[in-house]
């Protein structure tokens, strides 16, 4: 884009931009690129939060937002763009009131909805940086193939505990997301935040990482994270890099593509209610039902399979605790002859636990549906929730 087409500041701008302005790196001619710029957010929580808040506090011009969520209490210890206030409130309502506030002069464009493979090839084409703040396998592929076909750059980052992952994919000049990860995991083999954790401040070091990422490229300074993977530590304060070549036989950026249409990526990556979980649906238990079963059998087994700190948070009175991980070894503390009802945080692990235990011979498991959070939401609030 020529000096002439690009926007003017106004006298209200210059002065709010006015350290960037200084900088030879950016200067007039820079910001008034940023202002001319886009960037699509997909996410607004743990990493969509600093990213929105930076990129708006930079000024660049348009940010278009995708969520379809609301403000959960729990979001509060690393979502930094929502607050007490908010919650019950859709992420899109919450952002757009914060980032208005941060900066008027940008042009908000929230889109409430689930991104899927019906709406992304609609959404990402009018924006110049996509950057990928969600957080499951489904979304990311889908990301990552859409701006394949796009020819979009994303800006990647992940979270975990205390580990963080950034990078630039950008197929037209370097390699995609499936160049390193090929196919997704299988469901359940990789925990979420909401089962491992995440530390707070985590996601605004990553997010913060995309947003001055997206800020390079919309000004063409510096050298992006293509080609790089740059991975933190929290716990040892430490940085690495992974140097990223592009697979020449990547099914999507390589040689000869094998995916040529945007896929079913809940359906692959197991999103929402596993494989596990859908291969014994019918043996699934709601916690309404539970409470009646207890109430009429009280021998039941109530089987807790969360980590040791969950179980150190809350637990379903009468529950006998033993981790997935040892499952294997321990079932035999359980008795197969009676009916055994497995629970974890939310159904996906204990739905992992049941098929082990069906496989060493219990007739009668059943998978608490929506885990020890449904019963404290729908039966017992006395239970804390995390």
């Amino acid at each position: 884009m020529s000096d002439t087409s690009l926007p003017d500041l106004t006298l209200a701008e210059t002065r709010r931009y006015g350290r960037h302005l200084v900088l030879p790196e950016v200067g007039l001619e820079g910001q008034r690129r940023l202002k001319s710029a886009s960037a699509l957010i997909i996410g607004a929580g743990g990493l969509g939060s600093p990213i929105a808040l930076y990129l708006a506090a930079a000024g660049v011009g348009r940010l278009g937002l995708v969520d379809f969520d609301v403000v959960d209490e729990t979001n509060l210890q690393r979502q930094i763009a929502h607050g007490t206030s908010s919650i019950g409130q859709p992420k899109m309502t919450s952002m757009v009131k914060r980032l208005t506030d941060l900066n008027p002069h940008v042009r908000l464009e929230p889109h409430a909805v689930r991104l899927d493979r019906t709406n992304a090839l609609r959404l990402l084409p009018g924006y110049d940086v996509i950057l990928d703040g969600t957080d499951n396998f489904a979304a990311r592929y889908l990301v990552n193939d859409a701006c394949v076909m796009l020819g979009k750059p994303n800006c990647y980052g992940s979270i975990l505990r205390f580990e963080g992952q950034a990078s630039v994919f950008d197929a037209r000049v370097g390699p995609c997301y499936r160049c390193l990860f090929p196919v997704p995991p299988e469901a359940g083999v990789v925990p979420s935040c909401a089962e491992a954790g995440v530390l707070g401040v985590l996601p605004g070091v990553i997010g913060a990482i995309q947003a001055n990422e997206a800020i390079k490229l919309m000004l063409g300074v510096g050298e992006p994270l293509i080609g790089r993977l740059l991975l933190y530590d929290a716990l040892e304060m430490r940085f690495r890099e992974l140097k990223l070549r592009k697979d020449p036989d990547c099914p999507m950026c390589g040689m000869a593509p094998r995916i040529r249409e945007l896929e079913d990526y809940e359906s692959v990556c197991g999103v929402g209610v596993t494989s596990l979980e859908a291969s014994v649906q019918h043996a699934n238990l709601s916690v309404k039902e539970l409470r009646e079963l207890r109430a009429t059998d009280p021998a039941i087994q109530l089987l807790d399979v969360r980590e040791p700190q969950e179980w150190a948070i809350n637990r379903i009175q009468g529950a006998t605790h033993i981790p997935v991980g040892v499952l294997p070894e321990r079932a035999k503390e359980l008795d197969p002859a009676r009916t055994l009802v497995v629970y974890c945080h939310h159904g996906g692990r204990s739905a992992r636990a049941q098929k082990l235990l069906q496989q060493q011979g219990f007739t009668d498991v059943r998978n608490l549906t929506g885990g020890i959070d449904a019963w404290s939401r729908e039966i017992d609030p006395t239970v804390p929730r995390y």
